[in-house]
């Protein structure tokens, strides 16, 4: 069992005793560090409260609620939402904050406390130290019977969610519905089953396929977007002559795709699919993705005659470099699409509407569009850490070892080699160093990250 307290929320599995698990005790105390921090850092008092699917939702959304009505402050909630939802209702009621209940990709023991400013982007790294430290010195006070935060339920925001995509230039209603797209939609159980069929029908998508739609919470398999675990997406897609397969995770941040074919698009393609077409619509662009993320992005922005940037792994630290080099499109390699136009926050929903817009354009099949782009291959594995494995100690090591090469230590150790790259961080959010490798060639890819783990396996030995 798990509690993990760092600058992306606070997240943990269910049950088990007070600071090791994320009990009621601890959702408490750190929705009352983060109901201190907005009192005393934002201005007003709304706060709006949203969740995925996750068995454990109700109960810790009523918990959180709760606790901030009893520090004075007044909550929205939206009830089963979606994390961009959240941050649309933070921006256009004019709130002071939000918070969002959801642990993304992991299993359904886990939830997490993910929290967003007055801007309706995730707290900065600096302000997240300011709420731990809220929550380690218990340093917050109630409000008094007079004082108490009042309540209210809405529950038309991902409605209009859509309709402020729909008002995007360079989304086009007509020419997705005269494609008479036949689409397979895969929502693990949890709210994307609501709001993905929903966009889907207002961008006149005229044959969608529901698959684990059912906003459980019970997810159909590992909610984590990746190949290994859309089998059964794949298989109904081929199956039902599909023209396209669309798989978010549990609270609709990242988009994964599969092609007519039943073959994966690649989430890291997402991305690249989605910039291609906002930068040749574009009269110059630039682009930001991390430092895990293919270079096919990069190839993509300097061939439109952008400019990319790498960032730190992590939501927040992407939003920062696209705001610094004026990026019209950036995210992250794992299906996270950030479209400024919108807002600021990784959202599934616009880059399944761009993405739409895209395909229904070029007049070409997924498979055929994908095969336009560089093709790279990222080979992603991940170290579990045990108490006696020092991750930064581990890092270091491996610096040491390749210090011949290119080094970036932006955020862990990332080595660029002649043709191929490899990139070793901690996990903000698991007790993992994730390793991801890329090369033209899967085989190389996959033999480059097989020796960084045999390597790291010596070091933990020694």
């Amino acid at each position: 069992m798990t509690l993990i307290k760092s600058i992306s929320g606070f997240r943990g599995t269910i049950g088990g005793v007070p600071d090791e698990n994320l009990t009621p005790i601890d959702i408490v105390k750190f929705a009352s560090a983060y109901g201190q921090w907005v009192k005393l850092n934002q201005t007003g008092k709304l706060v709006i409260v949203g969740r995925d699917a996750r068995i454990s939702g109700k109960i810790v959304s009523e918990l959180v609620v709760s606790t901030l009505l009893s520090m004075g402050l007044d909550v929205m909630d939206l009830g089963l939402s979606t994390t961009p939802t959240v941050e649309m209702a933070v921006k256009m009621e004019e709130a002071a904050g939000g918070i969002i209940l959801t642990a993304s990709h992991n299993p359904k023991q886990w939830n997490a406390l993910k929290m967003l400013n007055s801007r309706g982007e995730f707290i900065s790294g600096k302000e997240a130290e300011k709420v731990l430290e809220y929550a380690k010195e218990q340093t917050f006070e109630y409000a008094d019977i007079t004082s108490l935060g009042t309540y209210s339920v809405n529950n038309d925001y991902i409605q209009k969610h859509i309709e402020e995509i729909l008002k995007l230039p360079l989304v086009d209603v007509k020419a997705i519905k005269e494609k008479k797209f036949k689409i397979v939609v895969d929502a693990v159980n949890s709210t994307g089953g609501i709001a993905v069929p929903m966009l889907l029908k207002a961008l006149g998508v005229s044959q969608i396929i529901e698959l684990n739609c059912e906003p459980t919470g019970h997810f159909a398999h590992n909610p984590e977007p990746l190949p290994e675990h859309l089998t059964q997406l794949s298989s109904l897609v081929k199956n039902e002559k599909a023209h396209l397969g669309i798989c978010v995770d549990p609270d609709v941040d990242r988009l994964a795709l599969v092609g007519e074919d039943g073959a994966m698009f690649g989430e890291e393609y997402t991305l690249v699919a989605v910039a291609d077409y906002i930068l040749k619509n574009t009269k110059k662009g630039n682009t930001v993705s991390n430092l895990s993320s293919t270079r096919a992005l990069k190839d993509v922005t300097e061939k439109a005659g952008g400019k990319y940037t790498a960032s730190a792994v992590g939501e927040v630290n992407v939003v920062e470099k696209m705001k610094e080099t004026k990026a019209v499109i950036g995210g992250e390699g794992n299906g996270g699409i950030i479209y400024p136009e919108l807002h600021y926050g990784r959202d599934a929903l616009v880059g399944i509407a761009l993405f739409l817009t895209s395909l229904a354009k070029s007049g070409k099949t997924c498979t055929a569009l994908r095969m336009s782009f560089p093709n790279y291959i990222i080979s992603k594995n991940k170290v579990d850490l045990t108490k006696d494995i020092d991750a930064d100690d581990v890092l270091n090591k491996i610096k040491e070892k390749y210090k011949k090469f290119e080094i970036n230590t932006i955020d862990g150790v990332r080595i660029d080699f002649d043709e191929e790259w490899i990139h070793l961080r901690k996990s903000n959010t698991e007790p993992i160093i994730r390793i991801y490798a890329e090369s033209k060639s899967e085989t190389t890819a996959r033999n480059l990250t097989m020796k960084i783990i045999k390597d790291i396996g010596e070091i933990a030995n020694k």
